[in-house]
């Protein structure tokens, strides 16, 4: 599966979903990760609502999105697009984030995590 991270240095999660002019998309599996690509997301119009459209579509191969800070409409229209929205506390290392996902997809996931897991396993089959 695919996890797009909001970052300005590419080693923590520091950015605001509205905010972040990069994401950096890894692709996460159960014993393994790999950087796919950094996203530049900075090309964004005025308007606020086309401002969401056009962020949500630099992250549109992401199944879940981690930032420090996502408004209630970016999150609708984020879940809206088939992608998880995770909030997690500025500075929290991607290292970090993709190891804990890996415990939770090896121990006992949650539901939200299989479906998201098994949805992306669908995609690349």
């Amino acid at each position: 599966m695919n996890i797009a991270f909001a970052s300005n240095d590419g080693e923590s999660v520091n950015e605001h979903f509205g905010w972040s002019k990069t994401f950096y998309l890894f692709e996460v599996e159960k014993d393994a990760s790999q950087l796919l690509k950094s996203i530049d997301s900075s090309e964004e119009p005025e308007e606020e609502k086309a401002k969401l459209t056009y962020k949500i579509g630099t992250i549109e191969e992401a199944d879940i999105m981690y930032c420090t800070q996502i408004g209630p409409t970016a999150s609708k229209m984020v879940q809206a697009s088939g992608i998880h929205p995770v909030r997690v506390a500025e500075g929290e290392k991607i290292s970090d984030a993709i190891i804990q996902i890996q415990q939770m997809l090896n121990d006992d996931p949650p539901m939200w995590l299989l479906r998201i897991y098994h949805k992306a396993k669908q995609r690349s089959a």
